[in-house]
């Protein structure tokens, strides 16, 4: 990070250099602010390495120098958030950690992401974050996420806000929240895209060995994750059992059988282990399944929705709608690898390798 003043500027135009602060108060989360801070700096207009880099990126401290994140060296802050006005910068994002969970005691901080609100062009929050932006009154009314161990804390503490805890990020209007961690990275690629298109966000994910697509609307969980959280080793195994096996039938009282319970125990046991019905946890396990052949493969809705289980791709389309708020031809046409616009071949070029 330079120490060279930054001084106020309106919001860039397109094929300008944007500016991005990253604000982080004692015991942040240290990938919070390194995620994003290396993908906006990182960020070229034309994707290649040796291009014009498109943004000039910021931490913005309660006062210049040394930041102490929670674990982890510090970082030093180019500026104390007493220094600088928002209009400075085209986008600001606050860092979470357990810093950001604590109510802060300097007014004039909250004064200052209240006017940032309506004088920056994107004003968001990272994993817990989104408190400092709560207390600040920038997120009332508003739909937002957090880290989902948080999200009942969040939403108790500040009712007037809609919490998705579900959600690996959400963009409501120019305020954005993500859920934590790699999700700030997520998204502030997806910042990267709107602001300079597909091609150039492509190469970056790429060059961070990151998916480029994981949406906003994507749950925090997959389904396989969810395997976790059954205690009973029986339905542990059960679960497996279903993702290895979703173009089976795979009904209540199929499952129940092979769990060794009648199927109203069964349902009430699952239900209880798990926090979601049998029925609910099969078509999550499906959708999960479905979205990563639309994601990474050409093969045809048609035969997707057969090979997971749906059957048809009308009972797909209505579960992907349920689960994403998205039909499947319209996830793989947004979140999708390039394709051929004919042929729907992948372009070797366009591969990305996931972690």
């Amino acid at each position: 990070m330079t120490h060279d003043p930054v001084s106020a500027a309106s919001p860039a135009p397109a094929g300008t250099i944007r500016r991005v602060a990253v604000i982080a108060v004692d015991a942040f989360e240290l990938l919070d602010v390194a995620g994003p801070l290396a993908l906006f700096a990182s960020a070229t207009f034309d994707g290649r390495h040796d291009g014009t880099h498109a943004y000039d990126c910021r931490l913005v401290g309660l006062r210049p120098g040394p930041v102490r994140p929670s674990v982890g060296p510090s970082l030093n802050a180019d500026a104390g958030i007493a220094d600088v006005e928002p209009d400075a910068f085209d986008t600001v994002l606050v860092a979470g950690g357990v810093g950001a969970r604590r109510p802060l005691s300097d007014p004039a901080v909250l004064d200052w992401l209240r006017r940032a609100a309506g004088r920056v062009r994107r004003l968001g929050s990272v994993c817990t974050g989104a408190f400092l932006l709560a207390e600040a009154g920038v997120l009332n009314g508003r739909r937002a996420t957090t880290h989902w161990r948080h999200a009942e804390d969040l939403a108790a503490a500040f009712p007037g806000v809609r919490i998705e805890p579900d959600r690996i990020y959400v963009h409501d209007g120019n305020i954005w929240t993500a859920a934590g961690v790699t999700s700030g990275m997520d998204m502030a690629l997806a910042m990267i895209a709107e602001d300079l298109g597909r091609r150039p966000a492509l190469e970056l994910a790429r060059s961070k060995v990151m998916y480029m697509h994981r949406p906003g609307g994507q749950s925090q969980f997959s389904a396989e994750l969810a395997l976790q959280t059954a205690d009973e080793p029986r339905l542990a195994r059960l679960q497996g059992w279903v993702f290895e096996n979703l173009s089976s039938p795979l009904t209540v009282e199929e499952l129940a059988e092979r769990a060794a319970m009648s199927p109203r125990n069964f349902n009430r046991v699952f239900t209880r282990a798990v926090g979601l019905s049998p029925a609910r946890f099969v078509e999550r396990a499906r959708v999960d399944a479905a979205r990563r052949r639309l994601e990474a493969g050409t093969a045809s809705i048609e035969a997707i929705a057969y090979d997971t289980g749906f059957g048809n791709p009308e009972r797909m389309r209505r579960s992907f709608l349920r689960q994403l708020g998205i039909a499947p031809a319209d996830y793989r046409q947004r979140f999708g690898s390039p394709t051929r616009a004919d042929h729907g071949q992948m372009q070797p070029s366009d591969r990305v390798n996931p972690l």
